[in-house]
């Protein structure tokens, strides 16, 4: 298997945050640097000048993964997959009883402890990719830091990440090689703003430890403002994917509106766009509030689509099942998500369908077998979905499901034979 060298790799705890600290000061005035130089300014009314790249909306289906540490706890514990690190430390939730019972006292045994057992030894990129491109899938890309503040790349900002510490791999790197040799665009998500608020629980047990503060944050007052230090971490981290592996859409979970303050987020939006002005790329950046894309980006509904036709492009992020793997849980059917493709297209939206793979690196074989179905209707109807735009309706018939929120897919009805939805291309109605 592939393997990286990482500069933390045999570092005693003080060297590797002193490291950390040189390589934060040194990415942050890169960033200044880069800002400064334009074109784009931290301002809405600079950012709202950016244009989002053409080729998302022609793309309309994606593929993404939750794959990381979570997955180690999420697997069998009860509870919401991705609050594993969150829940784990909550004495009055299933989680925490879980934890204790399978790895030990959250005091001792925390978070940090079950990273090793994120082993990914069947880990295979070209097989990943494969897959995906089986689906019809035209961009893809992992989840490249969660709310756990694990990055799945080869970082220098981070002791915390996949080379350094449990697969030993460079999971992104390996798979923007992976998808750009089949063909996809490569994208990557960030959801690490929430490491903030996600491990204040943690603070009761090893998370008050300040030798471990690089992953749990500062030891802080629950839902106090983020600091300065942490903010510029954040960006630090997304600029180093950017610079290391130049993705062509990156997105944003909630707390980029929710933690992250109003000053970062221009700072984010205007270091993205110029260093795509930099490196002559196009760059789309997604993010979840109304509220900020009045002024720029692409809005996001998770769980959720809009109602309407739209003027501008849109993605529905959503998943199999849980959004990281969760051995007990039912998923739902090929049928049920092309009919949400067919819809989300109709109404000048994309769709981004997550799969979360096993501890072990695998795909599991029922999200497999949705993948391919999906593939397999798109080889045949892919000239009504791809490149498209929508027609004067958005269709007809008698399902209506409620939209025009994220978490609205919940209440969805199954389409019928009678509901049909239309687009057009090239003078041709579909």
């Amino acid at each position: 298997l592939p393997r990286a060298g990482n500069p933390y790799i045999g570092l005693d705890v003080a060297k590797a945050k002193s490291l950390e600290e040189r390589n934060l000061t040194k990415y942050t005035q890169e960033i200044d640097a880069l800002i400064a130089a334009g074109p784009f300014r931290p301002d809405w009314d600079s950012l709202h000048e950016h244009k989002d790249a053409e080729w998302f909306r022609d793309a309309k289906f994606g593929i993404y993964t939750h794959w990381g540490p979570v997955t180690v706890g999420s697997s069998f514990s009860p509870g919401d997959a991705e609050w594993y690190g969150n829940q784990m430390y909550k004495p009055d939730h299933p989680a925490f009883d879980y934890h204790r019972r399978t790895f030990g006292d959250q005091h001792s045994a925390g978070y940090k402890d079950i990273i090793p057992r994120f082993t990914g030894e069947r880990f295979n990129p070209e097989q990943w990719a494969v897959i995906v491109k089986q689906s019809g899938a035209r961009f893809a890309g992992p989840v490249a830091i969660h709310h756990d503040n694990f990055a799945m790349w080869n970082s220098s900002l981070t002791r915390w990440n996949s080379v350094a510490m449990g697969p030993h791999r460079d999971v992104v790197g390996e798979l923007a090689a992976a998808y750009r040799r089949n063909g996809l665009r490569f994208i990557t998500s960030f959801h690490h703003g929430f490491a903030w608020r996600y491990y204040e629980p943690s603070f009761a047990y090893d998370g008050a430890n300040p030798e471990y503060d690089d992953l749990y944050t500062q030891v802080h007052a629950p839902k106090a403002p983020p600091s300065r230090h942490f903010q510029d971490r954040w960006a630090a981290e997304v600029y180093e994917v950017l610079e290391k592996y130049q993705p062509d859409l990156i997105y944003f979970d909630f707390e980029f509106y929710e933690v992250i303050t109003p000053e970062y987020q221009k700072r984010l939006f205007a270091m993205a766009y110029d260093w795509a002005a930099r490196n002559h790329r196009e760059i789309s950046v997604t993010q979840k509030s109304r509220a900020i894309h009045e002024h720029t980006g692409i809005l996001d509904f998770e769980r959720g689509r809009a109602d309407t036709i739209t003027p501008y492009p849109w993605l529905t992020d959503t998943a199999t099942g849980p959004w990281f793997y969760v051995a007990a849980e039912k998923l739902r059917t090929a049928e049920y998500f092309i009919g949400v493709l067919a819809d989300i297209v109709s109404k000048n939206g994309c769709m981004m369908l997550d799969v979360g793979p096993q501890v072990d690196g695998t795909f599991p074989q029922p999200s497999v077998d949705i993948l391919v179905k999906i593939g397999r209707w798109l080889g045949i109807n892919g000239e009504a979905i791809y490149g498209t735009r929508p027609w004067t309706t958005y269709g007809e018939g008698p399902t209506h499901n409620p939209a025009g929120a994220s978490f609205s897919e919940s209440k969805d009805q199954p389409y019928t034979s009678r509901d049909v939805r239309y687009t057009t291309k090239r003078n041709a109605l579909y």
